[in-house]
């Protein structure tokens, strides 16, 4: 596995808890507002962590820190990630997992193994758009959203492991029309948060804006009317 980046403390990345949040490198999609540029496209400004510095590193914060978020980039791409999570646990630390949902087998496994004790996942955007938000409308590939759609349904039919849906709301991708069907597919989900688009230095594509709050916030009524613990994050 190719942990990218370390935050070593965070208060944000894991609801709850003060975390330390792990980095790996590689996606299967190309989100052109993506804010995690070089840990996407596995930067070679960027010198991998040694699992043993980052078990290290996890051993010695044991009296301030209780869990650990593994984020990307998407963690599922790697076959191994059960392994590091084992060992994660095994220093007695909580788990959170971020993930793109396009690896439902692998979500399966992790909630079966009691490997993850939160999982959010990104609902990238209405189902008939989810190819141009995840930028490769102008490739050969077309999304199979049956993963996607089975990775929803695996964590809303298990009982155990709180988890969130979450869609970064881009001004320039995102309308009333779209949130509506997101929400709608996702109905009676536990969580639903509408996080704002920020921009930064690292994102991928240049030339995106946030709505105003006025937008995202009839935006999130909307939502409510089919998962009623809907909140807007990022303002």
């Amino acid at each position: 596995m190719r942990i990218l980046g370390l935050n070593k403390t965070t208060l944000l990345d894991y609801p709850g808890h003060v975390a330390a949040t792990l980095f790996v490198g590689g996606c299967n999609f190309r989100c052109p507002y993506c804010h995690n540029r070089d840990i996407v496209l596995q930067s070679k400004s960027l010198t991998p962590f040694e699992e043993k510095e980052i078990l290290t590193f996890l051993s010695k914060r044991r009296k301030i820190l209780s869990g650990v978020c593994i984020t990307g980039g998407e963690p599922t791409l790697y076959s191994d990630l059960p392994d590091l999570l084992r060992r994660i646990k095994e220093l007695g630390y909580l788990v959170k997992l971020d993930t793109n949902g396009t690896n439902p087998r692998m979500l399966q496994n992790l909630l079966d193994a009691r490997l993850i004790d939160y999982c959010a996942m990104d609902i990238k955007n209405a189902p008939e758009k989810y190819n141009v938000t995840v930028g490769l409308e102008k490739g050969s590939i077309k999304l199979n959203l049956t993963a996607i759609d089975e990775s929803v349904q695996v964590l809303m039919h298990q009982p155990l492991v709180p988890y969130e849906f979450r869609t970064t709301v881009v001004k320039e991708l995102h309308n009333e029309a779209d949130m509506a069907a997101i929400s709608q597919w996702i109905a009676g989900a536990d969580a639903y948060f509408l996080q704002s688009y920020t921009d930064s230095a690292g994102v991928l594509c240049e030339g995106f804006h946030a709505h105003s709050e006025e937008t995202l916030q009839s935006y999130a009524a909307i939502c409510k009317s089919f998962v009623s613990n809907t909140a807007l994050r990022g303002l």
